[in-house]
């Protein structure tokens, strides 16, 4: 493992929340207002870890376990995670299966977290992600299905620097499948607006409704990891970053980040949310462009 491999995971750690401030700082542009600080959700991590957590009698270990499990397999799952052109930390043949499953991992820990509170509010956000999950993992594990086919590469770093030396029409469709993904994974506008606590909309937010100081903290610093890791994903797609030195390829693809958070702040300002009923129908949508993307490949 080379100094910049070993760089990705840290720099995704210490750059991750910075993402969340570009996103709402875009969004305020688009409204006309000043908006938060750009270093806003370091701010609120600091505060939170500040705070003592208080647990309900009714939930068990379970509900503890669950920021602290959804935070570490996610961060492992970073490891095995390339950015811009730089191979991930850790890789092996099949490391692809190896991060669905982390990130499977984490979602299972948040949803028995919120059931372990025995409310049925939460208990309603828990059926919606899991609903919402079984469609979408399909549509991502059939993208990098595609990947791996066009490429010949099993290891997401072979993967990705592979796509820099093809140049075919698949790759718009593979581009805004995920892109699709992400926002359905990482809560976002047009599929769950993390702003909102109306009951009848809320997803993501109503399972952590309960959680308090540092675990809250957790919550919120997975969930931008996360959105580091899937967004690393679809930046290595967009931009694959031919030969070169590995610090251009680790600048290109930090710059790549905050650009992807830019353009999620423009479809968060210029969109409105999706009804809960027609969600599905646009996971089904990114699942069918990776699957003429196969065709295209396999062709």
């Amino acid at each position: 493992m080379d100094a910049p491999s070993a760089l990705t995971p840290l720099i995704a750690l210490c750059v991750a929340p910075l993402l969340l401030g570009v996103i709402n700082r875009t969004k305020a542009l688009f409204a006309g207002r000043t908006g938060p600080p750009i270093l806003q959700p370091y701010r609120d991590l600091v505060k939170l870890a500040r705070k003592g957590a208080v647990y309900s009698h009714t939930t068990s270990w379970v509900f503890r376990a669950g920021p602290i499990v959804t935070l570490a397999a996610t961060g492992l799952a970073l490891l095995f995670v390339p950015l811009g052109g730089v191979p991930a930390a850790l890789s092996f043949d099949g490391d692809v299966v190896l991060v669905i499953y982390l990130l499977g991992l984490g979602r299972f820990f948040t949803v028995l977290a919120a059931l372990d509170t025995g409310s049925s509010f939460e208990g309603m956000g828990a059926s919606r992600e899991v609903q919402f999950a079984a469609l979408a993992e399909p549509g991502l594990l059939l993208g990098l299905l595609v990947i791996a086919l066009q490429t010949g590469e099993l290891s997401l770093s072979g993967m990705m620097a592979g796509l820099a030396a093809d140049g075919g029409s698949w790759i718009a469709l593979v581009f805004v499948a995920l892109l699709l993904i992400l926002l359905a994974e990482t809560a976002r506008i047009p599929v769950d607006d993390p702003a909102t606590h109306l009951e009848l909309t809320m997803i993501h937010e109503v399972m952590v409704l309960d959680h308090g100081g540092p675990d809250l903290a957790f919550v919120e610093l997975g969930a931008a990891l996360k959105m580091w890791l899937l967004g690393a994903l679809v930046t290595g797609v967009a931009l694959p970053v031919p030969g070169g030195p590995p610090a251009l390829h680790l600048a290109s693809g930090v710059m790549g980040m905050f650009g992807l958070a830019v353009l999620v702040g423009v479809i968060e300002s210029t969109m409105a949310r999706l009804a809960l009923v027609r969600v599905p129908q646009l996971l089904v949508g990114a699942a069918v462009l990776n699957g003429v993307a196969f065709f295209l490949v396999m062709r």
